[in-house]
């Protein structure tokens, strides 16, 4: 889902750092600070258990595109609301269409970060 010209984002995207992302998700979507949280707490360990720093840059390509979404109101509305209906409804094809679409805004939310990482 492209993002019209009319829409601005309520926050710059913030660089992949834990800090700023954790700082661009209690602005943007505060409820999701906890998961945030868990996540971090989860990545640091696997970090200890083994000596790949791979678990960390997952977490933080996660709520990069994470931020990259919920900073843009239409988009997060729509990404929620297909997710809902992935769920909710008993008609295949609806299902399958909603998660095509959410494949489609992840997609486009990964490869604007990865643009803006490089």
């Amino acid at each position: 889902m492209a993002v019209s010209a009319s829409e601005s984002p309520l926050i710059p995207q913030p660089q992949a750092s834990i800090t700023l992302l954790r700082e661009a998700v209690a602005r943007i979507a505060p409820v999701a600070l906890p998961t945030f949280t868990r996540g971090l707490s989860q990545a640091a360990d696997q970090v200890r258990q083994g000596s790949d720093l791979l678990p960390l840059r997952r977490f933080t390509m996660q709520w990069a595109v994470y931020a990259h979404i919920q900073r843009h109101p239409r988009i997060a509305a729509r990404f929620r609301e297909l997710e809902d209906l992935a769920v909710a409804t008993d008609n295949v094809e609806e299902a399958r269409s909603a998660v095509a679409e959410l494949g489609r805004i992840l997609d486009a939310a990964h490869a604007a970060v990865a643009r803006e990482t490089s």
